[in-house]
């Protein structure tokens, strides 16, 4: 579901959201444009919230995601001083390589979650655009006072996702057939100098592709050409992560959640657990470590409600029909046009975590069954 972030109008009728370099092609392409974490983004385009979704799903779709945060951390020692803020293996990091990661803090939460590559000179992390602002200053308080933190805002970020991402882009330079899931690499498209990883967040195959701002325009025409490309907004961008069961911060992962609670525990490393060589040593390790070891009280979990409506972000959920007390909720549903149904993604007691147990959602005033389900809904499509 996208949150409107839209901050007071300025009263002249004009938007006080930031504007990617990718604004005026979104508008002549026909983009209903809405207010997200700050930034005027295209939620759909002609093709309708369903039919980009699907579309992704068989061919490709390129999206915008220039609003998210690009930092590069530069300075010898960078990966073993961020170490201290994350419990990712950065130091074992291959160069051209890239992993998924998390910020935590004090009681085991997540602050945001990123991704961060090994570039060789530099480590480079990609943040969500509603905590750029937080994730730069805490990166810069806690860090190494030798190193360098450099947010990155003279380039674009565009992701082109889905089966035929890897043909599209090939055309633009056969280099990237080359890339396996998580590679990064410095390569050539339409003439400008990018840096691109063979990453994404729909489920699908993909690239993400960081352009200088003076060249994304014209990339992304040059994808969009191509008959296999549509533009997709948020609406699809949403129900695609969801169906792949990829958390949104803010939603299904916050401050209060651990990583261990919110099942992110294959993206902490032995080398960072109990008993590796660099056990510990980030916020909240004692917490996040113990409940690696003895389990968490809750757990984020699929589920599968009955019949065709969908439960939303919200929706309180009950281990039986006439239940008090509240034993989870949803943070994250709707409508999954791949598996024709609704879908949706929350936490819950660990006692009913288990497949196959039925839970009750409380919508408009009645007790509604959901099974709870293994994710994702849709199986990955990484290239391994």
């Amino acid at each position: 579901m996208i949150t409107d972030q839209r901050g007071p109008d300025k009263g002249n009728g004009m938007s006080d959201q930031k504007r990617t370099p990718l604004y005026d092609l979104h508008v002549d392409l026909g983009a209903k444009m809405v207010p997200f974490a700050g930034y005027d983004m295209p939620v759909q385009y002609g093709l309708g919230v369903m039919k980009e979704h699907l579309h992704c799903r068989a061919k490709a779709g390129l999206f915008d995601v220039s609003h998210m945060g690009q930092v590069k951390l530069v300075g010898e020692g960078a990966a073993k001083s961020l170490e201290a803020l994350v419990p990712v293996d950065v130091v074992g990091l291959a160069e051209g390589r890239q992993r998924y990661g998390f910020f935590t803090n004090e009681n085991g939460g997540i602050s945001d979650d990123l991704m961060l590559a090994n570039r060789g000179d530099h480590i480079f992390v990609v943040v969500n655009a509603a905590c750029k602002a937080a994730d730069v200053a805490h990166l810069r308080a806690h860090l190494q006072a030798e190193i360098e933190v450099i947010e990155v805002t003279d380039r674009a970020l565009l992701a082109l996702q889905g089966p035929a991402a890897e043909a599209v882009l090939a055309e633009l330079n056969p280099a990237v057939a080359d890339m396996a899931f998580m590679d990064v690499a410095t390569i050539d498209l339409n003439g400008a100098e990018c840096w691109v990883s063979r990453s994404g967040y729909t489920g699908e195959d993909g690239f993400e592709i960081s352009v200088p701002n003076s060249a994304a325009v014209d990339l992304a025409k040059a994808l969009l050409a191509h008959d296999d490309v549509e533009p997709i907004g948020l609406g699809a961008r949403d129900s695609l992560r969801l169906e792949g069961g990829l958390c949104l911060y803010g939603h299904d992962i916050d401050a209060q959640t651990t990583p261990v609670e919110a099942g992110l525990t294959w993206a902490i490393q032995k080398v960072r657990r109990q008993g590796g060589d660099r056990a510990g040593g980030f916020p909240g390790a004692d917490v996040i470590l113990g409940q690696l070891a003895d389990g968490a009280p809750r757990k984020r979990v699929g589920l599968r409600p009955d019949g065709r409506a969908p439960m939303r972000e919200g929706v309180l959920l009950f281990d039986e029909a006439d239940a008090v007390t509240p034993i989870g909720q949803i943070t994250s549903g709707g409508f999954g046009p791949t598996v024709e149904g609704p879908v949706a993604m929350g936490y819950v007691a660990t006692a009913q975590a288990t497949k196959g147990t039925v839970v009750y959602g409380e919508l408009r005033g009645k007790r509604l069954p959901l099974t709870v389900t293994p994710l994702p809904f849709t199986p990955a499509n990484f290239k391994r």
